[in-house]
């Protein structure tokens, strides 16, 4: 097994765009893992919530819809001063395969703190059947929504 990692920094109301789209489609991935870190643990409240997403979006927010055929995954990270209150994370993600290009997105519900991602996808070799399926769900995806 192939797995290839991400990681970033983003900032409130930020997008990253992972490029992961070969010309003929054949390489496909699935999210393995997807993790959250702040910036400066311990130093500040904060309350992110970053998804990720099949197609760019042109607005950047919190809300998390898991009927949205765009969404891969979505996490909630949330931390307060002092030892009183541990940090928390929440994660869910897709086992879908793609391979299109994806874009991460980062909201912070109560401040305007950065957050970093850690993303691993497994990369695997599609056959024509495969790389048809993930396209057309792409094309599908962007269409509806």
């Amino acid at each position: 097994m192939v797995v290839k990692t991400y990681r970033g920094l983003l900032a409130d109301g930020g997008q990253d765009k992972i490029p992961l789209a070969t010309k003929d489609g054949s390489v496909g991935y699935r999210i393995i893992k997807f993790q959250l870190f702040p910036t400066e643990p311990g130093q500040a409240n904060a309350e992110s919530t970053v998804k990720i997403f099949k197609t760019e979006q042109s607005s950047i927010n919190n809300t998390v819809n898991f009927t949205d055929s765009d969404l891969l995954a979505a996490a909630y990270y949330q931390d307060a001063l002092g030892h009183d209150f541990p940090s928390s994370l929440d994660v869910i993600f897709e086992r879908e395969i793609f391979n299109q290009d994806i874009f991460v997105t980062h909201q912070d519900t109560v401040g305007s703190d950065a957050c970093n991602y850690y993303l691993e996808l497994e990369q695997m070799k599609l056959d024509q059947t495969q790389n048809m399926s993930a396209t057309l769900k792409a094309i599908r995806g962007s269409a509806v929504d």
